[in-house]
């Protein structure tokens, strides 16, 4: 469909994502949604509670990120704009470090609920013995009718003293304890609860807030003027103990999902590894290890074998071959001589060389793959759209719920208190605080994604995520998908009757071992494997591009491919339709020539695993 009148071309719209703090359940997710989506000039929005951001694509003729900003604050949540010079690596590290505080945040305050919901409780159990000694505790609750007679003897007999305590006196030590509670663990239900009341709208805190506050209220007046209920034969019973385990619960889901938060952000922080955290240039006419961070473009780095290229960059001097499976994932190490790029986050494998710095810090390619990853992780399923519909329907509906309970409770069920209806009615609000509608589509797309980059799937977000369910052709890669990632020795062909494979096998890896290509320690591995003897070589030469010569046991060698064969004036015509079927079926051929005349050919492949054949089938 053509775009409508005045409506922003792709090439004017700019995309920022946008921190959101305070964001909690769906609720607020559709609320900063909502507030963003009318706002003039944005295109589309997309809001992820688990990420904490809001993502925006909007017309910068219109509007503004400074704008956009405010206009999240005032729907009463915090939101900053992204230092410029922070890169995906440090967003996500920043990130990274913003969760692990609030797991642990979450989980002293659950522990500590938690205990002082256990201590309620069994202080509370004196209280309910002194209300039924009184003839006022008359409940039809079965779990409390199991509590009172299978607990309260038990715990009668191990604290004595605790029953001799006045009634009153406990009361007080229970409020003290809820106070607690209240005003530290669970402190952030209600000032967030007020803040969402001040801006005209209900969240999951609003059911937290209402429903805790009520049992308080009701509490409160229980145990400052406990004559009311009496007067009209109602026990005086506190819920301080319900109000504890009601935010200890609470906060343990919390934490459950702050835990999630963080394990769903493990792909994401093993890439940010891969990179060195240090490099070695050249400054001042000699070597010195300076922080990557330091690295300026035009830098000339150095970088040994078996080292982690630290940034992007252009060889220089020297020769080598690197090992890029974390960025195209094939197994096979590529040579690297000048003039070729190299990436940074990418193995050096086999010799030294030299490169000049180029693309730095948000431009590297490992920091474009993290922020794809992160853009995939906020984006928004299709499916997400009704979860939003509801949710800004949600909290409204579960109070006037909660209140119809009530109601019918206590008008309809005949010799119900309203003791009763109100326990039932907070009941509606607790058991919708956990809202795992909202949570769901935006965890499984940050689960989905991080563990897809996790086995080196890139998944561009949440569409082409729910999209993929409806696949029915599924197109592989052979390297290190369907084949081991390891290259390995398939076939040995010798030439005439001259000699057997095993001795052939056996003169190549000699003379291989003094290669470092990564076809050389294929062949050499084979060789060990089979138990050959392996001899040292002599005049050993390497080729770059074509191959290595040698003389072993006095034999003069030379293995690689059809134009060193040429150098040495062997004919490869005997073997060379053996050579192209090899290649045909994927393999890499090696010709062998031995004292000036073609032995045989070698050829190295990455071989099927055996798993393969039943993954493909299902």
């Amino acid at each position: 469909p053509e775009a409508p009148a005045g409506a922003p071309t792709p090439a004017h719209v700019a995309t920022v994502t946008i921190p959101v703090s305070g964001m909690t359940c769906a609720a607020c997710q559709g609320r900063v949604q909502r507030a963003l989506a009318k706002a003039p000039g944005v295109v589309d929005a997309a809001v992820n509670l688990m990420m904490q951001s809001a993502t925006v694509r909007y017309d910068p003729a219109v509007a503004s990120p400074e704008a956009l900003v405010e206009r999240i604050r005032a729907t009463g949540y915090g939101a900053e704009l992204p230092a410029p010079s922070r890169t995906a690596l440090d967003e996500q590290e920043a990130q990274d470090r913003a969760h692990a505080e609030e797991l642990r945040a979450l989980r002293r305050k659950a522990a500590a609920s938690l205990a002082v919901a256990v201590v309620a409780m069994l202080l509370s159990m004196p209280l309910m013995a002194a209300n039924a000694r009184l003839g006022l505790s008359a409940t039809a609750d079965p779990f409390l009718h199991w509590t009172m007679r299978a607990i309260d003897p038990w715990l009668a007999r191990a604290v004595p003293w605790l029953y001799a305590v006045p009634p009153r006196a406990l009361t007080f030590v229970l409020l003290a304890l809820t106070l607690g509670v209240m005003g530290w663990a669970g402190r952030h239900f209600y000032t967030r609860a007020w803040t969402a009341f001040r801006h005209h709208s209900a969240d999951m805190n609003t059911l937290i807030a209402v429903g805790t506050g009520a049992a308080f209220l009701f509490s409160l007046i229980a145990t400052l003027a406990p004559g009311i209920f009496v007067r009209h034969g109602v026990a005086p019973d506190v819920y301080y103990e319900a109000i504890a385990f009601i935010i200890a619960l609470i906060l343990v889901g919390n934490a459950l999902e702050a835990r999630a938060k963080r394990q769903t952000s493990a792909a994401l922080r093993a890439l940010i590894q891969l990179q060195p955290r240090t490099a070695r240039i050249l400054r001042g006419g000699g070597e010195v290890e300076v922080p990557v961070e330091h690295v300026h473009p035009g830098d000339t780095v150095i970088v040994r074998p078996g080292e982690r290229i630290p940034v992007d960059g252009i060889v220089v001097a020297g020769t080598s071959a690197v090992d890029e499976s974390m960025l195209t994932g094939e197994s096979m190490p590529v040579p690297k001589r000048e003039g070729d790029r190299v990436i940074g986050a990418t193995i050096n494998t086999t010799g030294a060389f030299r490169y000049r710095a180029t693309t730095l810090g948000a431009d590297s390619v490992l920091a474009h793959i993290v922020q794809l990853m992160r853009d995939a992780q906020s984006t928004r399923a299709p499916i997400q759209r009704l979860a939003d519909r509801i949710s800004g329907i949600f909290v409204p509906v579960v109070i006037s719920l909660a209140i119809a309970t009530f109601v019918v409770w206590f008008i309809a069920a005949p010799g119900v208190s309203a003791v009763h209806a109100f326990a039932a009615s907070i009941a509606v609000l607790i058991i919708a605080c956990p809202c795992a509608m909202g949570l769901a589509v935006p965890t499984a797309v940050m689960v989905a994604t991080g563990k897809g980059a996790e086995l080196g799937i890139l998944i561009k977000g949440g569409d082409a995520l729910q999209r993929a369910g409806a696949l029915d052709t599924v197109v592989l890669d052979k390297t290190g998908t369907v084949t081991e990632g390891r290259p390995a020795v398939t076939d040995v062909i010798v030439a005439g009757d001259a000699s057997t494979p095993d001795a052939l096998l056996a003169l190549v890896a000699s003379l291989e071992q003094s290669s470092e290509h990564p076809l050389a320690a294929a062949i050499v591995r084979h060789a060990r494997d089979r138990g050959l003897p392996l001899e040292p070589a002599d005049a050993f030469e390497s080729a770059t591009g074509r191959g290595v010569v040698g003389v072993v046991r006095g034999t003069a060698l030379a293995v690689g491919n059809e134009a060193l064969m040429r150098d040495y004036a062997i004919d490869v015509a005997p073997l060379a339709r053996e050579a192209e079927r090899l290649a045909d079926d994927g393999k890499t051929a090696m010709y062998v020539a031995a004292d000036g005349a073609l032995a045989g050919v070698v050829a190295v492949a990455d071989p099927i695993k055996p798993t393969s054949p039943a993954a493909v089938a299902a």
